[in-house]
């Protein structure tokens, strides 16, 4: 079996989040979904289950956060293109999510960050092929 990653996010609404997703280019797995959960694919490898709050708490004994006030992770998705961060940024703001931090253009890198309709912040990122198989500028280089 191939590595994969289930990104599993507690929402009120699954039908309304699942549509959101569904907006930004995410596929719906209709053999993991139902109405507690939808699971939504944005790559072989990386899936996202939005589950309703209810089938969520049954993983957890931990209080589910309000993600719109709190936050749990920060998640994010690499593009091959600029123009990729700019149509996904476009898709979430059209399907009424937030952008808490807008598109920056650092030279080497370029992208922000949304939110989903629970509040679930996703960065956004692209970066120079070429600065990426150098490592990050040694301005942008943090000391341990």
């Amino acid at each position: 079996m191939s590595k994969k990653i289930f990104v599993n996010l507690p929402v009120t609404d699954v039908a309304r989040s699942s549509a959101f997703y569904a907006a930004l280019g995410f596929e719906q797995n209709m053999q993991f979904s139902n109405e507690q959960a939808a699971c939504m694919v944005w790559s072989d490898a990386i899936l996202v289950m939005l589950l309703d709050h209810a089938f969520y708490a049954t993983f957890t004994s931990k209080t589910i956060i309000d993600a719109k006030t709190t936050s749990g992770a920060l998640l994010c998705l690499t593009f091959d293109e600029k123009a990729d961060v700019d149509a996904i940024h476009a898709a979430a703001r059209d399907a009424a999510g937030a952008e808490p931090r807008p598109i920056e253009d650092q030279g080497f890198m370029y992208g922000g960050a949304f939110e989903d309709p629970d509040g679930h912040t996703w960065e956004t990122v692209w970066m120079d092929p070429a600065a990426a198989a150098d490592g990050p500028p040694a301005e942008a280089a943090v000391d341990a």
